[in-house]
């Protein structure tokens, strides 16, 4: 297999310049959309701190903290920026500059993540397009979503994909068990291209979806809390490694 594009342990003192620390900046304020973030020795921490405000007012109780691989929006007041997500008008509040950091249009990405089993968080690893070019250009794969009560020795999990606002896209999500504790490190692939979807485990596929997006995505690994005050503080997941490979679709 050729070289990595990333090829990232997180042992570096400083975030690589190839992640943004927010989630979804423009439709929130800095203050809201900010990673709270530790590094580790195996690794880096996304954490759910006591503190920490939620994304948005709007959505509360919901807060996170993510790695993103771009940015874009609109002005400020505007309907524009990258997932568009709510059917309640998100508008821009923090207009952000096209930042296309690592978008590929098909390729392959490994994640090896310890996944929160912490009250009320879920874990996730996904894709989504950028929608700079086209606002059809939405949709997403969803890698993983892991609920912390999912977890055990044998792990449910969400993958799949979502059409969004792309009407060449059909939405086609899963739920499907694994048979490992998600919360202990585990590698996930995904590979897309050429209308096909694989998403895969410690070597093994998952699912595969007989569709892809063909159009620029974006990486994010995130840790959410649905709800707040149960359990201690921080919670957190451990992203350990990120792998990513962009190839030619077909």
């Amino acid at each position: 297999m050729q070289t990595p594009d990333i090829d990232d342990d997180f042992s570096s003192e400083t975030l690589g310049e190839v992640w943004v620390p927010h989630y979804l900046p423009h439709w929130t304020t800095p203050a809201r959309s900010a990673a709270r973030v530790r590094s580790v020795p195996d690794g880096l921490e996304l954490r759910i701190e006591e503190d920490q405000p939620d994304w948005r007012p709007e959505d509360a109780p919901l807060r996170v903290s993510n790695l993103q691989t771009a940015t874009y929006s609109g002005g400020l007041g505007s309907h524009v920026g990258t997932h568009r997500h709510r059917p309640d008008g998100l508008e821009v509040r923090t207009p952000t500059p096209l930042s296309l950091r690592y978008v590929p249009t098909a390729g392959r990405i490994d994640v090896t993540l310890s996944a929160s089993t912490d009250p009320d968080c879920m874990t996730a690893i996904w894709l989504v397009g950028i929608e700079h070019d086209d606002p059809r250009d939405s949709g997403e794969i969803c890698v993983a979503e892991i609920d912390a009560d999912a977890i055990g020795d044998i792990t449910y999990v969400r993958c799949g994909i979502k059409a969004h606002h792309d009407d060449r896209l059909r939405t086609d999500v899963i739920t499907t068990s694994v048979p490992h504790d998600a919360g202990r490190p585990l590698t996930w692939t995904v590979e897309w291209g050429g209308g096909v979807t694989i998403i895969g485990l410690e070597g093994r596929v998952v699912a595969e979806f007989d569709q892809a997006p063909a159009y620029p995505q974006m990486l994010l690994i995130d840790v959410f809390e649905m709800s707040s005050g149960s359990g201690t503080y921080p919670k957190a997941a451990t992203v350990h490694h990120v792998k990513a490979w962009s190839m030619k679709s077909h």
